[in-house]
């Protein structure tokens, strides 16, 4: 009876628990990179459970044949059981673990009895995989004798081939779902990086900063000489990359089209340096990467806008009921899309106000979200909000049509969570013109400027018949005449880039490095 109800809850818990969060002795790596090493979705591992009864059998001081006597069995099936080659009945656990004197819950145990037998199990998963076979490889045969380097070298190199196959390809899918998670992990903390201020700080101090000024070329450049790097400026820079930080020569390369058309380049110098200050490795997989670039943005924008400064001139804004990203923008020199993110960064923290930003293209199309007041954005099914259209009726959307869009546009939106209120602002890009809004709930509204404006629309969105589907009207008259071609970009059907660095062609890198004069 012991067995039975042992196995019942056994087969309840594997079903209320993924497979992520089951525990395995993982002395190479983390089980996350080795997916062949995971239990079986039923929860009764055969390789496992064999190697606890070879455990205890040897502890006990038994040979195959006595055990096979004791409990009644053929010692060439107790053989099998061992090697996980043939899953035992609940009547053979009962009479082996009666006569290796243990309980029957001991054998079911999910976990190897050693770190040894943990990667033997994973090494003999490894060959047993469909893929291992299908390249032609030899099977590798692991005895008590092999020495555990060796052991672990070959789950470490197996480990890594499979991370390199499985996980450095990031699918639509993938990428998706990967910026959906981060998303997430910046909307529990407010999109509040308090390591990332302290390493501003320390930056900015290093620099010499006069507190509560911009930080200008000239601080800059003491920053970028103490960190022991040259900025040269080059006509030739990979056209897959804004810059190229040479770490062996120590030189920071930016295209020489940035000192002459703007001679602003304060934004590119600081996102290229915060990889290297930050300690940033060879991103292992698209989420990596993804966190490594937010990172880099938060950093530089929290140099450019100390944090002590900034919340001093927000909260003096609030005081006033001013709060303006345009006066904020132009108070520390930056670009609009800067101060609105520096915005968010800060808005919850040190105003108590709750946030939403997006970056939208003329198209309709989320390029870029973040909020934590609820506003209710358009998501996929893996809850991912880039690449979504807008609602038409979000400031995002209707700053377009506005006459004064490129300067301070305002208006309130009625939606199924209540009202929102957003102000608006249009950037020219050279992949089309975007526009950047932020805004917040209604009860909030009071503390901007432009919260006067009479513009207010209505959205019904996620209601198809809010502005996912045409007019009546229009669909009665057009509908079944038109036959528009799709413009969707490349990339809708392939993975994304592959490498260490997605989108970068590395082979033009290196090229352009050895151009370079020594």
């Amino acid at each position: 009876m012991e067995i039975w109800l042992y196995y019942h809850e056994k087969m309840h818990d594997a079903v209320a628990k993924t497979p992520s969060a089951r525990s395995a002795p993982a002395p190479v790596a983390p089980a996350a990179l080795a997916p062949l090493a995971r239990m079986p979705k039923e929860g009764i591992d055969p390789l496992v459970m064999g190697r606890r009864i070879r455990f205890f059998r040897l502890q006990k001081g038994l040979k195959l044949e006595e055990l096979a006597a004791v409990a009644g069995r053929a010692a060439s099936g107790i053989s099998a059981i061992e090697n996980g080659l043939r899953s035992p009945t609940l009547a053979q656990i009962g009479a082996i673990a009666s006569a290796l004197g243990v309980s029957p819950r001991v054998l079911f145990d999910p976990n190897p009895p050693t770190e040894r037998d943990a990667l033997e199990i994973e090494w003999e998963r490894v060959q047993r995989d469909p893929s291992y076979g299908a390249r032609g490889l030899p099977k590798v045969k692991v005895s008590r004798t092999t020495a555990p380097e060796v052991l672990t070298a070959l789950v470490g190199l197996a480990r890594e081939l499979y991370r390199v196959r499985e996980e450095r390809v990031a699918t639509p899918e993938e990428a998706r779902r990967a910026n959906a998670a981060l998303r997430q992990e910046m909307r529990q903390q407010d999109d509040y990086f308090p390591e990332l201020e302290d390493a501003a700080n320390e930056l900015l101090e290093l620099a010499g900063h006069e507190p509560g000024e911009p930080m200008n070329q000239a601080d800059l450049a003491t920053l970028t000489a103490k960190l022991g790097f040259e900025l040269r400026f080059v006509g030739d820079l990979p056209q897959t990359t804004r810059s190229v930080l040479d770490t062996k020569r120590r030189r920071l390369y930016l295209p020489r089209q940035a000192e002459a058309v703007t001679g602003d380049h304060r934004s590119t110098v600081l996102q290229a340096l915060a990889s290297h200050v930050l300690g940033h490795g060879e991103p292992e997989d698209y989420k990596a990467f993804l966190r490594q670039r937010v990172e880099a943005n938060y950093l530089a924008g929290a140099v450019l806008m100390p944090e002590s400064a900034a919340v001093l001139t927000l909260g003096s804004a609030k005081a006033r009921r001013g709060l303006s990203i345009e006066e904020f923008r132009d108070a520390f020199t930056v670009s609009y899309e800067m101060a609105a993110h520096r915005f968010v960064n800060l808005s919850t923290r040190h105003l108590g106000i709750r946030v939403h930003f997006a970056k939208v293209h003329s198209s309709g199309v989320i390029h870029k979200s973040y909020e934590n007041d609820g506003s209710l954005f358009p998501t996929d099914p893996l809850g991912a909000i880039e690449g979504q259209f807008m609602c038409r009726y979000w400031a995002a959307r209707t700053v377009f049509e506005a006459v004064a869009a490129r300067d301070r546009y305002a208006q309130y939106t009625d939606t199924l969570r209540g009202t929102y209120w957003a102000t608006a602002h249009l950037k020219q890009t050279r992949d089309g013109v975007f526009s950047v809004s932020v805004g917040c709930r209604l009860e909030d509204a009071k503390w901007f400027a432009g919260a006067d404006t009479r513009i207010r629309m209505r959205s019904d969105c996620p209601d198809p018949s809010c502005c996912a589907t045409p007019p009546a009207d229009l669909a009665e008259e057009w509908a079944g005449w038109a036959w528009p071609a799709a413009r969707p970009h490349s990339s809708v059907l392939a993975a994304m880039p592959t490498g260490a660095f997605p989108g970068v062609d590395l082979t033009d890198v290196y090229e352009f490095l050895e151009r370079q004069q020594p």
